[in-house]
């Protein structure tokens, strides 16, 4: 997600290299598997072209079209005020044919009340909704989940409600193959005292259901505490990938000690490369993590992993884990887990990896690839959150932010890139990149003033080169 840290240090990097002017001439192809990989020619792969949008909200392709289907700050269905900040999204199916979207809210512990569900001076808290919340301090978190019952054949949202709340700085988080949201909070710097009464920097989970009812966040700590990002579930075995959105970060699994109850606790571990201590896939300086070689994965059992030190990767690391950029979106698929570093890579505009977990008995560790690496802005920039197409692709919302305009870009199995949509109505992020449970509709959020969006089309008449 939008993180403050990187904007500045990115306009420099930007400056200094002439990145705006190096277009294609910045590309640096390779060949595997006779396909040439990180191009971008909408006639050759992908919808084609992007039209300008008459409303200026959303580019697309001919053929596609989009709804506005909620916008922050209306009235839902529960008598609460649709939080700022939309972010990380998963679908769910419901009753005749409606979807249940479950979306995150990245409103963070410094926002106005505004910005949350409980109105302009929190008079729509109760305590019956204190009591759910994870922390209602003297001023409670206003970050949280909200769930959305949307019917395809309108187009409309018919209720929505606040989910979970009290939490600080929802990012992304993923969907369980039992039916459930893993919301997580981006932050790793709140402890308890003074005005909060909970440490913070945890994932929690939310029941998918068209009940209208506030749950009740309880913290999976287990899981960790650290500046989470996005998670991934291998239906196999429950087993839950998690991202770390930090400079230096590593990834992380844990282990439940009871298939598909994540409460009852579990063992948390860390990636390294099998035979290189500390590996650096960054590729910002003299290393060279090879784009398209399959590295052996071993993992690190962690231990403190409340972290009361917010050293959890430190640790991770003298024990060998390998260090990743900004590791942010995370998607499982069809026995493989992608995710995207989003300032990874030699021109640092991002990188995606794919995971393949080992199915021989006796094993433990799988693959790691470096799937695309960056070469041209122009093509791809900071990747965030993504999820899998149901034809294989990974589709990507970026986060440029005042860069160029975000858009949504897909890449194929081959690695060829295509543009699906482009944000032509501010400079905000696009995140929350979700299908709907039959694929035929494309969710996604604006971030910046609040906008969630459903895509439709010709989604099956993509061209692949």
């Amino acid at each position: 997600m939008h993180n403050e840290f990187h904007h500045m240090k990115r306009r420099q990097f930007i400056k200094q290299t002439g990145l705006a002017a190096l277009g294609f001439a910045g590309l640096r192809s390779y060949s595997l598997f006779a396909s040439e990989r990180m191009t971008l020619n909408p006639t050759i792969v992908g919808y084609g072209p992007l039209r300008p949008d008459p409303e200026k909200i959303l580019e697309l392709p001919e053929g596609f079209s989009y709804q506005v289907i909620a916008k922050e700050g209306r009235l839902m269905t529960d008598g609460l005020r649709l939080p700022a900040m939309p972010d990380g999204m998963a679908t769910f199916p419901g009753k005749e044919g409606r979807v249940i979207l479950v979306m995150n809210h990245e409103v963070n512990s410094s926002a106005s009340s505004s910005e949350g569900a409980f109105g302009k001076s929190n008079e729509l808290l109760t305590p019956e909704i204190r009591d759910q919340l994870y922390d209602g301090g003297k001023n409670p978190m206003l970050g949280g989940t909200t769930t959305h019952i949307y019917n395809p054949a309108t187009g409309r949202i018919e209720a929505e409600y606040l989910s979970l709340g009290g939490t600080e700085r929802n990012c992304a988080g993923g969907s369980t193959p039992w039916g459930t949201w893993i919301t997580c909070e981006e932050t790793d710097n709140i402890l308890a005292g003074g005005d909060w009464t909970q440490d913070h920097g945890y994932n929690f989970e939310v029941q998918a259901t068209e009940e209208i009812r506030l749950q009740k966040a309880i913290p999976l700590k287990a899981m960790g505490r650290f500046r989470h990002e996005a998670v991934a579930v291998d239906p196999d075995n429950s087993y839950v990938y998690q991202t770390e959105d930090v400079p230096d970060g590593a990834i992380y699994r844990f282990i439940p000690r009871t298939p598909r109850r994540l409460i009852d606790g579990g063992r948390l571990q860390a990636l390294a490369i099998k035979n290189i201590t500390k590996c650096d896939t960054r590729n910002w300086g003299n290393e060279h993590f090879e784009e398209g070689r399959a590295y052996e994965v071993t993992w690190v059992d962690l231990d403190e992993v409340e972290s009361p030190k917010n050293d959890l990767r430190h640790q991770a690391q003298s024990k060998g884990a390998a260090v990743f950029a900004r590791a942010e979106g995370m998607w499982y698929a069809n026995g493989e887990i992608y995710f995207a570093c989003t300032n990874g890579g030699h021109i640092k505009e991002g990188q995606i990896f794919r995971y393949r977990p080992s199915r021989e008995v006796g094993t433990d560790g799988g693959t790691l690839e470096l799937f695309v690496e960056s070469k041209d802005a122009n093509i791809l920039s900071y990747a965030d959150n993504l999820t899998i197409s149901n034809y294989g692709d990974v589709i990507i919302a970026e986060d440029t932010y005042d860069i160029r305009s975000c858009r949504i870009v897909g890449i194929t199995s081959q690695g060829q890139c295509y543009h699906i949509a482009r944000n032509a109505y501010n400079s905000s992020e696009l995140a929350g990149v979700c299908f709907s449970p039959d694929y035929k509709t494309l969710f996604a959020n604006i971030q910046k003033t609040g906008i969630t969006i459903a895509i439709q089309g010709p989604w099956a008449n993509r061209r692949v080169g």
